[in-house]
């Protein structure tokens, strides 16, 4: 990956003489999903794929991007003169540039410009988190190219989000950042986003493989409804509060939850914040389980968390559904559930050796009858967070 994001890099812009190269994960959360913007737990894991970058410092305050993953965009520019602001016309650049912009805000101001080539291997709107990984993968490449050496892979995540939220528009939580900052080989992180108290739990499958189907469905959580439903897990807060001292939905049990539900006084609004609670505990279990290597139970809590996105929270659609329920027809398959935002995107099953291919076929073969397109399979492993290659 290396060679080809040099061989870009020298293609687009020329000489490749002091260019640097850079690599950040994806990510595929487990289980814990929608609890990461309720102060509850997540459990994801950085991905072996993700994105690469070819970098070289300018003398002026010119700033170049170019993606091998949107080449009939062309070279898209910026400067630094100028202020920095959305731009649809600058596309995905937004978010690099809203990494620029975020460092800036916290007064780390870069006064030189760069040319820069990108490199993804996670697929475009699967839900493995490319902007993320790109928002990431630039703020890494400005800690080192400028010597912002204070900066830690925590505070990483804190400007990915928070780019994400005031430059982009999305209102998403930490957990994407925070995973693909912080991501550790074969381990995935067990995460209280409210507190962003945080150990990694080895993630042992012994004879399984991690396999995420991608729905090839494309969405935007901007444009989904992925705001709306914090909205409403935020309007069933206030509700709940009005009757109990909380702060967050993740600070409740499921005996607390049912003993206030009544105060919501919204069937809608009581499902969303039924998901937010019940889906936390869910995680908190699940990491247990997996800590005393019962995969079963976790598979099973997988599949507990699937039926809640589907039916309470109602973030799934019928191309994931069509993918959850063909995988556990599937025997060997231990536990299978959307993850990500939802909307499109994809599914992780935790699959037996034996039965990784029948599962990609049998599924495979099933999704296409049903949905009239394929969708891709990528059997994944577990990998560390960013860094210079």
């Amino acid at each position: 990956m290396k060679d080809t994001v040099l061989k870009g890099f020298e293609k687009v812009y020329g000489d490749t003489t002091g260019v640097r190269c850079f690599f950040a994960p994806g990510r595929v959360n487990l289980i814990g999903e929608h609890t990461d913007y309720n102060g509850g737990h997540v459990f994801p894991c950085a991905l072996t794929i993700g994105t690469y970058a070819a970098v070289k410092k300018r003398d002026d305050s010119l700033l170049r991007f170019y993606s091998l993953n949107f080449e009939n965009i062309g070279v898209i520019t910026a400067d630094l003169k100028d202020e920095l602001k959305p731009d649809k016309e600058r596309d995905w650049a937004n978010y690099p540039l809203g990494i620029i912009w975020a460092f800036a805000e916290r007064g780390m101001k870069i006064d030189k410009g760069f040319d820069i080539l990108l490199y993804g291997n996670i697929p475009n709107g699967s839900g493995l988190s490319s902007s993320a990984s790109v928002e990431v993968l630039i703020g890494y490449i400005l800690k080192e190219l400028y010597g912002f050496k204070d900066v830690t892979n925590i505070d990483l995540a804190l400007i990915g989000q928070f780019s994400e939220n005031k430059f982009n528009g999305v209102n998403c939580g930490i957990m994407d950042q925070f995973a693909i900052a912080m991501g550790k080989k074969d381990s995935a992180i067990f995460l209280d986003t409210n507190t962003l108290k945080y150990e990694y739990s080895p993630v042992k499958l012994k004879n399984a493989k991690l396999v995420i189907a991608c729905s090839n469905k494309k969405r935007g959580l901007g444009d989904s409804k992925y705001n709306e439903r914090r909205a409403q897990c935020e309007e069933a807060l206030k509700r709940i509060q009005a009757v109990k001292d909380v702060k967050t939905l993740g600070d409740l049990t499921e005996e607390e939850f049912e003993s206030v539900r009544s105060a919501i006084g919204d069937p809608i609004l009581e499902k969303r914040a039924k998901h937010a609670v019940y889906e936390n505990r869910r995680t908190v279990k699940a990491v247990e389980y997996l800590l005393k290597d019962d995969i079963d139970t976790f598979g099973k809590l997988m599949i507990d968390s699937d039926t809640s996105l589907r039916e309470d929270y109602e973030v799934t659609g019928k191309e994931l559904d069509t993918l959850v329920r063909e995988a556990l027809k599937v025997k060997g398959v231990i536990g299978s559930r959307m993850t990500g935002a939802g909307f499109g995107g994809c599914t992780v099953s935790i699959v037996k050796d034996e039965a990784v291919d029948d599962f990609i076929k049998s599924v495979g073969e099933a999704y296409k009858n049903e949905i009239g397109y394929d969708a891709d399979f990528y059997t994944v492993e577990i990998g560390d967070g960013p860094k210079e290659i």
